[in-house]
């Protein structure tokens, strides 16, 4: 995340900063199709994409039955905390419920602003809030499961509803009846008495409409409806694409022999994959988000290594008549550039960045660029070391790509005698939760996870989780959906099945989703130290949801900018490798001795090794996202390929050994996952991670009363206050990027 809720909340303008009141339909503003938040910059990789299905077109429309009394959304669900009843949810409940909470919301709109009083906030806001519950219902889960479960029905729904989505968000935000209320709110505001959580929301509100196309002209509002119906249609279309790309370029591999340095887990799971697919008897290496792929750093065949990277590098860009994203990207670059220059902005990152805490492309391109000498002189030094270590086996000249990660893990076990092997032992995947994440949160914050077993989940690997607090009332629940599997899109997020809202007397129902590989039948789930610590950030999301305190559900958990989303979420990664906190999960699967301290130590070290590695395909990819989002509509390139390499060189990371961490034709991130001209907000908020892990280790570490002001202060606000200011209430004043530098490993 992060789809982090900036989310990543991006399921409609913004479902990163929204409640799903209005932001089911907020989110395809932007043309956007899924909530994700997530952990990017470094190896917790995390992505912000649906997968569905290769076909790229969009299928006939069909007529659904209304929906009736026996519909599971038809009403609040009657579980605890008004959890989904996923049992009794069935793919045809979906687009009834969806048609009927649209009609539901359309209804309430209307009846707002056909209202004949006065505009206040009692009756124009508070409603507004209330409206479209069952149209939160249903998107809620179903977006759950185009993310963690999908299937072929759902995929078919999903490109069916999305323009419908788009042009419902229109009919809310275009609304001149509507947004008169709004407006007159908002010109008297001095005058209303709000409280600060109330000029929040009026604030949020307004601009929304604004940014929506409010104050367009009638003829150019036709033409930003056109533009996001379109927009919706394509990024369902790119997403689709992901998964069946994955499935076309996992490279099958039919002798073991080839699969030396792979553990015999690991060996077992591809040929369990292999079979699964219909591919008896061969193993299948399958290709991951990014474009670097874990098996990487363990196969001693150099020619399979070339032919992975290769898979993962050139996918999506219609070799061999394969699937081919290209089309979707250029399109959706010139549908974005247009829309901004219809609302008055120079380009689509000036667009988007304007309500986001850099507020403007140019400072987050400084950040990006003051980094990029210093990334680019430490990666160089490490490539040194590579290329010494390939000289071993007598190869000489710079590292390719595919020979990085393969002998920085040489490297790395020469340098500080520990390879990964020898770690993951120590964190078998039950530990690590119960011993490791949820000891560390209790700490903090007073908190108990109670694992229940009394609620149905979407796949049997869900576990279901009560949340208490410290005077033993329940603060709301928590879902963990830890494995890999076809049915889920890569990478790790958090979303929220039920928002926190006093107004709606609601506490959440928050989700946590990773990509663990499953183990092989009767093994333990065995994790990399990177897996451990994305555990700790998701989270650290999670809880930025599960402590929300306020009024309004739009304001409600994640509901920030998504240059500050990332903050709390990172903000807990580093407790992993607290020493007293390893010391209690990190034991031995087998005979339940503890990490070695000397391992420890070296584990430790040795995780610093590569970040220039890390740092250097982040920014890459960060600077081309920002790259394609600064374009105006008649700068738009025709080869997607050479805009790419054209604007690596012009930014000073075009460095072969290490490309971006996304290349253009599979950056679900920025063309379905919500962070378009957003994908700098990982390292943005890392700055304020960074220097507020570091303000709270100066204050005494891990101890109830850090907590307890880390929670007033940050997790329970929400989108209630300027997040700025949520920041100096914490720490007193405003960030430094040293912790940063020296988290980073740039700086000793």
């Amino acid at each position: 995340m992060t789809e982090s809720n900036y989310k990543m909340k991006t399921k409609m303008m913004d479902l990163l900063r929204r409640h799903r009141r209005i932001e089911i339909t907020r989110m395809l503003i932007a043309g956007i199709a899924f909530v994700c938040i997530g952990a990017e910059f470094g190896l917790r990789g995390i992505e912000c994409y649906g997968q569905t299905q290769a076909n790229s077109t969009v299928k006939e429309n069909k007529k659904s039955e209304p929906m009736n009394d026996t519909n599971p959304f038809a009403k609040p669900s009657s579980l605890p905390l008004q959890a989904p009843d996923f049992a009794a949810i069935k793919p045809e409940h979906f687009l009834p419920a969806f048609e009927a909470g649209m009609k539901q919301q359309l209804e309430q709109m209307q009846a707002i602003a056909d209202q004949s009083e006065s505009p206040t906030f009692a009756n124009t806001l508070v409603p507004m809030e209330k409206s479209g519950d069952i149209l939160n219902r249903v998107a809620a889960v179903f977006f759950n499961l185009s993310g963690a479960h999908t299937n072929e029905a759902i995929q078919d729904i999903e490109q069916d509803i999305a323009p419908k989505l788009a042009k419902h968000s229109d009919d809310i935000f275009l609304s001149k009846k509507l947004f008169a209320r709004v407006m007159q709110l908002w010109d008297s505001r001095a005058a209303l008495g709000l409280s600060e959580e109330q000029g929040r929301l009026l604030k949020e509100t307004y601009e929304d409409f604004v940014r929506a196309g409010a104050k367009l002209t009638d003829e150019d509002q036709v033409k930003v409806r056109a533009i996001n119906e379109r927009q919706s249609t394509l990024t369902t279309q790119f997403q689709n694409n992901l998964l069946a790309v994955t499935k076309e370029r996992g490279v099958l591999v039919d002798d073991v022999k080839l699969l030396d340095g792979m553990s015999e887990g690991e060996i077992a799971a591809a040929k369990q994959a292999a079979s699964a697919r219909g591919e008896s008897g061969k193993y299948l290496l399958a290709i991951t988000n990014t474009t670097r792929q874990p098996v990487l750093t363990s196969l001693k065949n150099r020619e399979l290594r070339r032919r992975v990277w290769q898979a993962s590098a050139n996918r999506a860009l219609g070799e061999n008549q394969g699937i081919d994203n290209q089309p979707i990207v250029l399109e959706l670059a010139r549908l974005r550039a247009e829309r901004a220059k219809l609302l008055g902005y120079r380009d689509h990152a000036s667009f988007t960045l304007e309500n986001q805490m850099a507020q403007n492309p140019k400072a987050a391109m400084k950040m990006l660029q003051d980094l990029v000498n210093g990334v680019m002189q430490k990666a160089k030094s490490e490539a040194e070391l590579i290329s010494e270590a390939m000289k071993e086996d007598g190869l000489t000249g710079p590292p390719e790509p595919w020979e990085w990660e393969f002998y920085a893990e040489r490297v790395r076990a020469k340098k500080y005698q520990v390879d990964e092997s020898a770690i993951k032992p120590y964190f078998e995947l039950e530990s690590v939760l119960k011993n490791g994440v949820f000891y560390t949160y209790g700490k903090l914050y007073g908190v108990e996870f109670k694992e229940r077993n009394d609620l149905p989940v979407w796949h049997p690997s869900v576990r279901v989780f009560d949340v208490i607090g410290s005077d033993g009332k329940q603060i709301g629940l928590f879902y963990a959906d830890y494995f890999q599997r076809d049915s889920k899109r890569g990478g790790a997020w958090m979303d929220s099945l039920v928002n926190q809202a006093r107004l709606l007397n609601q506490l959440p129902v928050v989700i946590n989703v990773m990509n663990i590989p499953a183990p092989a039948d009767g093994e333990p789930a065995l994790m990399s130290l990177d897996h451990v610590m994305t555990m700790f950030h998701e989270l650290g999301h999670g809880v930025h949801g599960l402590f929300s305190d306020v009024e309004y559900p739009s304001l409600s958990g994640t509901s920030v900018p998504r240059d500050y989303v990332e903050f709390p979420s990172t903000f807990h990664e580093d407790w992993a490798i607290e020493p007293d906190i390893l010391a209690n999960y990190a034991r031995h699967f087998k005979t339940g001795e503890v990490l070695p301290k000397e391992l420890l130590d070296k584990a430790i070290a040795a995780n610093k090794f590569n970040k220039g590695f890390d740092s250097l395909e982040y920014l890459s990819a960060a600077l081309l996202d920002l790259g394609w989002h600064s374009l105006t509509p008649d700068e738009i390139p025709k080869s997607l390929v050479d805009f790419e390499q054209s604007t690596l060189a012009k930014f000073g990371v075009d460095y072969a050994a290490v490309p971006p961490r996304y290349k253009s034709q599979y950056f679900a991130h920025v063309w379905s996952g919500g962070y378009s001209a957003g994908y700098y907000a990982y390292l943005w908020s890392e700055v304020l991670a960074a220097d507020a892990y570091a303000h709270m280790k100066r204050l005494g570490g891990l101890d109830a009363k850090n907590g307890a002001l880390f929670r007033e202060k940050i997790l329970s606000q929400g989108g209630s206050r300027e997040v700025m200011q949520q920041y100096i209430d914490y720490r007193g004043s405003e960030p430094s990027v040293e912790a940063l530098l020296i988290r980073r490993g740039l700086k000793e």
